[in-house]
């Protein structure tokens, strides 16, 4: 049976109701992004402090509906491209300047390379975006670099190779024993920086970096020395960094005793980032001034 709702009111209801697939006005990508969840369940490998996604209730999406998800993401792209988002309530306010899709990013509740298709669900993904003729619209990865390694994965990043696509790595430590206590996993801080060397390898990558303060107390001076240290072995290795993204927390997170660094710790970060490696980088403030 069609429905008798406005096509706009279809879209509203489609968007408010999506299990998968969400718009939001990225400070990144300077636009508007259209974020795809892999991890309903909010499962992940890494039990970051400072994550903010809410892992004591238990999600109500247990598996990806693939079908769905698409579904979902071709009424997204029609909205977000004909302009109807900004008369959504949550978006009417975005600057002239902004009113642009940048991306559609893998992201969400948890590490989406860990999705079992995840190499299938890129490769329809891009063929939703050939659909829709945004050719220069971006496919954007957020990943923690712990599935580079797997042949899927890799498969998956030739397909964002192809269709205008990025990879944003995270690393937010130089030392294993920060790398621990930041992103509490059992997987070798060495597997997270041979992964995304040989990423940055094949293409050129983006990495995101978040520092704060645990318990009042910001990464010492030798933590990001030996950070930058780790980013200049990935460049020596052959690896390509576009750009570092320092930034520190904005919202609510896992842990209470985690809190946002003060601006001018954030830009005094990226001052010895760009010192010490000669790499580009942007900063991202938090709620802290």
């Amino acid at each position: 049976m069609t429905s008798s709702l406005p096509l706009h009111s279809q879209h509203q209801r489609t968007y408010h109701e999506n299990k998968f697939v969400y718009p939001v006005l990225s400070r990144r990508s300077k636009g508007i992004s259209i974020g795809v969840n892999l991890n309903p369940d909010k499962i992940c490998n890494f039990d970051c402090i400072y994550c903010q996604v809410d892992r004591r209730e238990e999600s109500e999406t247990r598996f990806v509906g693939t079908e769905q998800l698409l579904l979902e993401l071709d009424h997204m792209l029609k909205f977000v491209l004909s302009g109807e988002i900004y008369a959504d309530e949550k978006f009417k306010s975005v600057p002239e300047e902004l009113r642009r899709l940048n991306d559609i990013a893998f992201s969400g509740d948890g590490e989406p390379t860990t999705y079992k298709n995840f190499d299938q669900i890129v490769a329809a993904v891009a063929e939703l975006k050939r659909k829709h003729g945004a050719d220069d619209v971006k496919l954007v990865l957020i990943s923690n670099a712990s599935m580079f390694h797997r042949p899927g994965t890799q498969a998956a990043l030739k397909i964002f190779d192809e269709n205008q696509g990025e990879v944003w790595a995270k690393l937010d430590a130089g030392t294993e024993d920060y790398f621990k206590l930041i992103d509490r996993t059992k997987i070798r801080f060495s597997q997270i920086l041979e992964n995304i060397t040989e990423a940055a390898r094949q293409r050129p990558i983006v990495i995101q970096s978040l520092f704060m303060l645990v318990d009042q107390q910001p990464p010492d001076a030798a933590e990001i020395d030996a950070y930058c240290a780790r980013l200049k072995e990935i460049v020596t290795a052959g690896g390509q960094i576009k750009l570092v993204q320092v930034y520190t927390i904005a919202r609510r997170t896992a842990e209470d005793y985690v809190a946002s660094l003060k601006s001018a710790q954030v830009d005094e970060i990226a001052r010895k980032v760009r010192e010490k490696t000669g790499l580009a980088t942007e900063v991202y403030y938090g709620n802290a001034d």
